[in-house]
């Protein structure tokens, strides 16, 4: 994914940053379900990249910053003509490979009796494409939703 060139101009951008704490995560809910409520997505697929946005942040909060309530994120929104970026920025963060993920199997996870690790593939699911770029101690998610017309 080119992140850097642009073929379309963007029609909006919004940001938002908070402190890597559990609480914060309804306050990051709200602002991207107020963002994508000014174009012309479906409801069901508002709820859906919402939900993979919460996942994404809900990670990092409790295993990248261990709910360190002095460390911060960011969310970027950036609505194209035919997509929307979701830039989500984990600040002094450590080196996560995401080259690396190999997705688990409902069966996988029965076995090991675990309660969770389905994450990143209701993430993966949602999203057209999901890309993490490590920068300097910063780790920055990037999550793509092919649209038609973005904006209203």
């Amino acid at each position: 994914m080119q992140i850097s060139k642009r073929l379309f101009p963007v029609l909006m951008q919004q940001s938002y940053k908070t402190y890597c704490q559990r609480n914060n995560l309804k306050h990051i809910r709200a602002f991207v379900e107020k963002t994508l409520a000014n174009t012309t997505l479906s409801d069901i697929e508002i709820n859906q990249i919402v939900l993979a946005v919460d996942e994404i942040c809900a990670n990092l909060i409790i295993h990248s910053q261990k709910g360190n309530p002095k460390a911060e994120m960011e969310i970027i929104i950036e609505c194209l003509p035919e997509e929307i970026i979701f830039q989500i920025i984990d600040f002094d963060a450590s080196f996560f490979d995401f080259s690396a993920y190999k997705e688990p199997t409902i069966t996988g996870i029965k076995k090991e009796g675990r309660k969770g690790g389905m994450g990143l593939l209701l993430v993966n699911s949602i999203m057209d494409e999901v890309e993490v770029v490590h920068r300097h101690n910063t780790n920055t998610w990037y999550l793509t939703k092919k649209i038609g017309l973005a904006t209203t």
